[in-house]
């Protein structure tokens, strides 16, 4: 069984594609990226490694070809994604690929605020519809991702945010790939949809709380609605667009949309998920890079 992983010289891409290498013979393993060169140590492996670009449709059916199952890896762009993804998913089909695994995000219904919303719940729609077999891997917010803004709350004695009373199971992006390399290797994924979350449904109380227990310094969450958290990252020179998207971030963990916890990273890795403690503590030393001796 050949395994096309795409974007694959980025940060979820390569650790699936390492784990998929630990797994798979290595011919049997494509790797998809703009920078082959950024890949140049996996094809020393043995990988196939291909140049393919979402912007150049026209260059994918060749970088899929031979392969069986592929990794669709969310590309960034949010505006034009949506139909990057379909025109991958139709260069799969021609290619000969049979079934597409797709990187999508918690419960992508039309109701869902959040910015991402929109492109995900449309790949899945098409990934329906393509006559695939397909498996929607719906990831909760990434651990990795709270690192950042907590140096910043821990800096400054405050975690700002929109978030509300609501609450979601932040998952590292380590559990992310681990559960993508059994889906890509193992049997009995096909036309399904598995929550990666992390282990516990956390508020912002629950993380300003685990940021003072991992710094040794108080951390205290302090909610504000919308527009004033949008003025707040406008204020630390967020642009515009780029705040309200994070805002709507927010607004989807507030109003219960992405609360989710699942037993999916256990069920098929058969470890359990990092906690978002475990992610603190291995990120310590950029959490406290903003602390003065």
């Amino acid at each position: 069984m050949s395994i096309v992983i795409t974007g694959a010289s980025g940060q979820l891409g390569r650790l699936t594609a390492e784990l998929v290498l630990d797994r798979m013979r290595a011919s049997e393993v494509i790797l998809t990226t703009r920078r082959p060169e950024a890949l140049s140590d996996l094809a020393e492996r043995g990988a196939r490694v291909r140049q393919a670009d979402f912007d150049r449709p026209e260059t994918l059916a060749e970088a899929f070809a031979g392969g069986e199952i592929l990794l669709l890896i969310s590309a960034d762009d949010l505006g034009r994604r949506a139909a990057q993804h379909r025109a991958a998913i139709e260069a799969a089909r021609e290619a000969g690929v049979r079934h597409v695994a797709y990187t999508s995000y918690l419960n992508p219904v039309e109701e869902n605020p959040a910015a991402i919303t929109p492109s995900h719940r449309d790949t899945e729609w098409a990934l329906r519809e393509s006559g695939l077999a397909w498996s929607a891997l719906r990831h909760a917010f990434y651990a990795e991702y709270q690192v950042p803004s907590g140096a910043q709350a821990i800096a400054t004695g405050q975690l700002v945010h929109n978030s509300g009373d609501g609450r979601i199971a932040y998952v590292s992006r380590e559990d992310c790939a681990a559960a993508a390399a059994a889906v890509l290797t193992t049997e009995g994924h096909e036309d399904k949809a598995y929550d990666i979350t992390g282990p516990q449904a956390l508020s912002q109380d629950d993380v300003a709380a685990l940021l003072s227990e991992v710094s040794g310094r108080p951390v205290e969450a302090v909610a504000v609605e919308d527009d004033a958290f949008i003025e707040g990252l406008s204020a630390a020179g967020v642009p515009e667009p780029a705040a309200r998207e994070i805002a709507s971030y927010g607004r989807a963990i507030r109003e219960g949309y992405i609360d989710q916890i699942s037993g999916a990273v256990e069920n098929l890795t058969g470890r359990p998920p990092r906690s978002l403690r475990e992610v603190f503590e291995a990120y310590r030393h950029e959490l406290l890079q903003g602390v003065s001796a």
